[in-house]
Parts: structure tokens; sequence; C-alpha cells
């Protein structure tokens, strides 16, 4: 059925790309994406980035990126809008304040944000959605 639907929309098929010894798509979650070149994070600054559309917020603290969830976990307030004070994140709506570190809630850690693990390579960084 899937060969039929990409053939009826003009899609190539995966598995004739694979055959053919491409691939097309990288739909695995677990993949290293690149969502910034390292020297457009300012350090202690905020930066919402949109890996295959999920909402990641990027925070530099000196050679460390953090990625976590740019959605606050209270009312789901956009965190690219906070303030940052050393490793805490406040929540632009209501004060809420999470550490970068691990996205723990500071009033009761077993609140958290979403939390992905973040990587430097040759001056780009990389975000693991898995």
């Amino acid at each position: 059925m899937q060969y039929f639907f990409s053939r009826l929309w003009g899609f190539p098929d995966f598995r004739e790309s694979v055959a053919a010894g491409k691939v097309l798509y990288n739909l695995s979650m677990d993949a290293a994406l690149e969502v910034a070149e390292l020297a457009t994070l300012p350090e202690g600054k905020l930066r919402a980035v949109y890996p295959k559309g999920l909402p990641v917020l990027l925070v530099r603290s000196g050679a460390e990126v953090f990625a976590l969830e740019n959605r606050c976990a209270h009312m789901g307030c956009p965190l690219s809008g906070g303030s940052l004070e050393g490793y805490v994140l406040k929540c632009p709506c209501h004060d809420w304040r999470f550490d970068v570190r691990d996205g723990k809630f500071l009033d009761a850690p077993e609140i958290r944000l979403k939390t992905y693990p973040a990587e430097i390579s040759n001056g780009r960084v990389y975000v693991r959605l898995a």
C-alpha cells in the first residue's frame, strides 16, 4: 500500500532509494540533527529551534549547550521568551523556574521539562530527539 501511495503522489519509494544506495530521508528520531551554528548562540541567551517541527530551546553556558522542550510544564508558555540567570530558566508567563541542566522545576523536582542530548562538533550544535 505504501508503494501505491508513493507512486500515486510521485514520491520516491524508500525501498528503491535504499537499493540504489541513496537514503533520501532520515526519519529516525535518535539521529543527531544539526540545529544551529555554535557562533550564533551567544552565552546566556535563549534560542528556539524546531528540529522535525518540535519546539526545542537551546541554552549556551560556556562550552556547553543544553537543549530542552520550549514549553513550560505549567501552561505551555514558550520558554524562549523567559530569562536566564546562571543555570536557572524563568518562564515568562508565571515565573516558574527550571534548571537547564536537567529540566527540573526548582520548587517541585518531580516536575520537569523534557531534555534532549546536545552535542557540539566542528562548530555546529546537534540535538538528539530520542
